[in-house]
């Protein structure tokens, strides 16, 4: 007799139970663990008549019976919102990939922020430069050289200055503007090297292309200080004097003014510097002892300015410049400066406010630029002044000329610098 309900033949039955007539082995088949009632058999339900008993199914009932308690309940533990035998409220396999989502979410929002900030200072900072002197103007340049040279000038500029602070600053009240003081500084592979120019350097005023009118004035040979090329066309003859008189190619150039540099300094909270000696000078109004301190802006540009009070000597004053910028950059190029927004921020707007680059000076250029000399200060550089061999009748400084060659020939090729300065 067909044991099947209905009657169906094995053939009708796709191959799966028994009786099978395919060819195929069956396939292997998971089943629920099934719990039998306990009754004895022939105590099930039972088919319609004729057809046999179908055995008792199974409990999925909570609680039905022995030791399988919480079995097949159709709870899943571990998935958001069930709860363990214990009756407890479990994370499972939801809570922990939630708390990392949430993170990731945390974590990416953050870092955007702080990029959307970083590019907005970015784009402010940048737009701040006062991009107004022209390279393209100066002609017969040299061939470049390895790494990068800046011509950093401090000139006694009193634009923007009102009277008040120009006798607060001791600046007096000329017109126009004059380079205060020159130097080259040098970055490459094996440090930075910041030379000062003597404004009294006795240099040779070569032929030029004029920055307003754009005609050419040819040299005759004139001999002149240095800071005359500056008050006679600018910038841009400045450069084609040191260019022309050193050999050495120019690749950016920085102007600072009197107000700008005071500014800096107390933007900064003042530098602290070590006064090699007491200092009074009418002239730029310093009065300083001797000693560990901290200066202002007003003292700062007072110091750096003071020549009469160290004997006369320029060569004196170029060194002070030089050890008072290194530890400017010092003490801007830090965590304390440029993690903190309430410092960052002044320091950046009155440092970019003051400066004047060239055409092609960026940010990044501008912050090489003080690392290198925040270097200098820390004792991974050289500073020095321009090898000298004497001066003229009228108190021209000379030049030493195989020393500059020499140390021409070393910037160039971005080699150690062993030459000495005065």
């Amino acid at each position: 007799m067909n044991e099947w309900p209905e009657g169906r033949s094995g053939d009708e039955r796709g191959g799966y139970g028994r009786g099978s007539a395919s060819a195929r082995p069956e396939k292997a088949r998971v089943m629920r663990q099934v719990r039998r009632g306990s009754g004895a058999p022939g105590q099930g339900r039972t088919g319609p008549p004729g057809q046999g008993e179908f055995p008792r199914q199974p409990s999925y009932a909570p609680g039905h019976g022995g030791d399988h308690d919480g079995y097949n309940t159709g709870q899943v533990y571990g998935t958001p919102g069930g709860r363990g035998p214990s009756g407890r409220r479990q994370g499972g396999a939801g809570g922990a990939p939630n708390r990392r989502r949430r993170v990731k979410v945390v974590a990416f929002a953050v870092a955007a922020a702080l990029l959307a900030a970083g590019v907005g200072t970015y784009v402010w900072a940048d737009s701040r430069l006062d991009r107004e002197v022209e390279l393209s103007k100066v002609i017969d340049r040299p061939e470049e050289g390895e790494g990068t040279n800046y011509l950093i000038v401090g000139s006694d500029s009193r634009e923007g200055m009102t009277d008040e602070e120009k006798q607060d600053l001791h600046t007096g009240s000329a017109e126009g503007k004059r380079t205060d003081s020159m130097m080259i500084l040098h970055t490459g592979d094996n440090g930075a090297t910041l030379i000062s120019l003597p404004r009294d350097s006795n240099v040779e005023i070569p032929t030029f292309v004029g920055s307003e009118s754009g005609k050419t004035y040819e040299g005759t040979g004139r001999q002149v200080k240095l800071n005359a090329a500056y008050a006679e066309d600018g910038p841009e003859l400045l450069v084609r004097t040191v260019e022309y008189n050193t050999g050495l190619r120019i690749d950016h150039y920085v102007e600072i003014g009197f107000a700008g540099f005071a500014n800096i300094v107390d933007a900064v909270g003042g530098v602290e510097m070590d006064i090699p000696q007491d200092i009074k000078d009418a002239k730029s109004g310093a009065d300083l002892k001797a000693g560990r301190q901290t200066l202002d802006g007003q003292e700062a540009l007072a110091f750096v300015r003071t020549r009469y009070a160290l004997a006369g000597s320029d060569l004196d004053r170029t060194k002070n410049q030089q050890k008072f910028l290194s530890a400017l950059a010092g003490q801007v190029a830090t965590p304390a400066t440029v993690l903190n927004p309430f410092t960052l921020y002044p320091t950046l707007g009155a440092g970019l406010d003051a400066l004047i680059v060239d055409e092609d000076m960026g940010l990044l250029d501008l912050a090489d630029m003080f690392w290198a000399m925040k270097g200098v200060s820390g004792g991974d550089g050289t500073s020095m002044n321009m090898p000298l061999a004497g001066s003229t009748a009228g108190g021209n400084l000379l030049w030493d000329t195989p020393r500059v060659e020499e140390l021409v020939r070393q910037l160039k090729n971005d080699e150690k610098v062993t030459v000495t300065g005065d």
